[in-house]
């Protein structure tokens, strides 16, 4: 049973720029490329923080409005390079790494993408929360085929025609007689780590 590696999904031509570079410069990029962060990389190309839109934003409301009577109280120096407007330090994850790991870590973390970097730490993609929810557009018929094949067809002892497979959505339904009753809930779990499988609910006798 093969499932999904963060680099089946992730984006590979990835956008950087140095730790030095300004504020107009990494605006321009954001703009350019169409993308919302971008990695801030060392000489080595090792990601050591990212500056998003976000973090633009906010530095821009420190600024003094004109069209207000009152100034807004500056920062403690003014944040010009990636370097002081980055986010850090920054979380990343493997290219070998699987899809439920990449999504664990961004829920983990409260962030939307991560930089995947190689053995030696190297940037060589990202990967964002669309890139994971690509993964739930997988074709029913292509999960319920897997389902038959490498979970029913694969559990020894247990007779694959006797379980009914319906898939809507992602939402799969088992039904039928899982027997021996103990192999159900293993079923249950080898079918939830099928790639595009949002949910299982299991309506078997469990038994003949």
């Amino acid at each position: 049973m093969r499932h999904r590696h963060v680099a089946d999904v992730m984006t590979r031509e990835v956008v950087r720029v140095p730790p030095e570079a300004g504020f107009r410069e990494i605006a321009a990029a954001l703009g350019l490329h169409r993308i919302s962060a971008v990695p801030v990389v060392d000489r080595a190309d090792h990601p050591i923080g990212i500056v998003s839109e976000a973090d633009l934003l906010h530095t821009q409301a420190l600024q003094d409005d004109p069209d207000e009577m009152r100034a807004v109280p500056a920062p403690d120096g003014d944040r010009a390079t990636a370097a002081e407007l980055m986010s850090a330090p920054v979380v990343c994850i493997t290219a070998d790494a699987s899809v439920v790991a990449a999504a664990r870590q961004m829920e983990r973390h409260k962030v939307k993408r991560l930089p995947v970097v190689d053995a030696d730490g190297r940037l060589v993609g990202m990967v964002s929360r669309a890139d994971l929810v690509q993964v739930f557009l997988r074709d029913d018929r292509a999960i319920s085929q897997e389902i038959a094949d490498e979970v029913l067809g694969q559990i020894e002892g247990l007779d694959p025609a006797a379980v009914g497979v319906e898939v809507d959505q992602g939402r799969v339904t088992l039904s039928g007689t899982i027997d021996p009753p103990y192999l159900a809930p293993i079923v249950r779990r080898l079918c939830r780590s099928i790639d595009g499988v949002a949910s299982v609910t299991d309506r078997t006798g469990k038994h003949g």
